[in-house]
């Protein structure tokens, strides 16, 4: 078992699923709800989220083939969609309001899917189911660790956001999404060497 792939390519999710950028949004979402229904309601959608990304993470080799997808063209689309993400991570925009979110009781949407089962969550597990077959088990568990580490941070956001404030939780998000641009840049790169190669 290569420890150290399962811990990049679990590092390289959590970074995706972005927890601590999330927290926020979780918090307004769940800010109706009395405070003992929060911890149920979020646990609830997380483990829907993993059912969704165990789905694709297994199902990656199938949906490619029946798509008519290459490995080289999601290498590249994972690229630029992370590239996307990382940069919303890093500028400031108004795009993460939670003004018009339902806050009542959610269910899957928004907070499961698309907070954590998110398009480039998904496109990266697609990538390695594809790439890698062989190495399903150690994907899983990487997704797992991720997951696990998303669960806890959500869980105790509230506690973390009033420790680092609203100014340390922005740094953070900031400083994950320069991380996640040199991840996408390399997913491009890659791609784009595998498409030359194919020619």
């Amino acid at each position: 078992m290569d420890v150290n792939e399962i811990a990049s390519v679990a590092v390289t999710l959590f970074l995706i699923m972005d927890p601590l950028g999330n927290a926020p949004v979780f918090n307004a979402v769940l800010a109706r709800l009395a405070p003992r229904r929060r911890v149920p309601v979020i646990a609830r959608e997380l483990i829907i989220a993993l059912i969704i990304l165990l789905g694709f993470l297994f199902a990656g080799n199938a949906i490619m083939l029946f798509l008519g997808l290459s490995q080289p063209s999601l290498s590249i689309a994972g690229g630029v969609l992370l590239f996307i993400i990382s940069l919303r991570m890093i500028l400031p925009n108004g795009a993460e309001s939670s003004d018009d979110v339902e806050t009542e009781d959610p269910f899957i949407v928004p907070l499961a899917m698309p907070l954590i089962a998110g398009p480039s969550t998904i496109a990266v597990l697609l990538l390695l189911s594809s790439s890698q077959p062989g190495k399903l088990f150690h994907w899983v568990i990487a997704l797992f660790l991720a997951w696990l580490t998303t669960t806890l941070i959500l869980v105790a956001s509230p506690k973390i956001l009033g420790l680092i404030g609203p100014r340390g939780s922005l740094a953070l998000k900031r400083l994950m999404g320069m991380i996640l641009v040199i991840l996408a840049t390399q997913l491009l790169l890659n791609g784009v060497r595998e498409f030359l190669q194919s020619l």
